[in-house]
């Protein structure tokens, strides 16, 4: 499985760093809260809830550089959108790797 990184923050922050601490709080601060909403719309099953989650989340996995996770969130949107949760689990390992790299900054 591929790894976050910081290359696309760095690239877009350059030599900024007080823009790079503010994309990497604003990281900080809402995953925790898209997680928790995903996970709580996952326990409710409600795919609608959660496709919008899902596309929220693309976001962060694409500033991260995670470019094979951001086509499977794509798709997992996708199925979510036609009541299917097929991906959560290979989702959810991504998540879990997205939360482990954040923790870290």
């Amino acid at each position: 499985m591929e790894q976050p990184n910081l290359i696309y923050i760095d690239s877009l922050s350059g030599d900024d760093f007080e823009f790079k601490a503010k994309l990497i709080a604003t990281l900080k601060r809402e995953l925790p809260l898209e997680v928790e909403n995903y996970n709580e719309s996952a326990n409710n099953r409600n795919f609608f809830e959660m496709a919008a989650i899902v596309h929220k989340l693309k976001h962060k996995i694409s500033i991260l550089g995670m470019e094979k996770s951001y086509y499977l969130a794509e798709e997992f949107e996708d199925n979510l959108k036609k009541q299917s949760a097929v991906l959560k689990p290979e989702f959810d390992e991504v998540i879990a790797s997205l939360q482990d790299f954040t923790a870290s900054l």
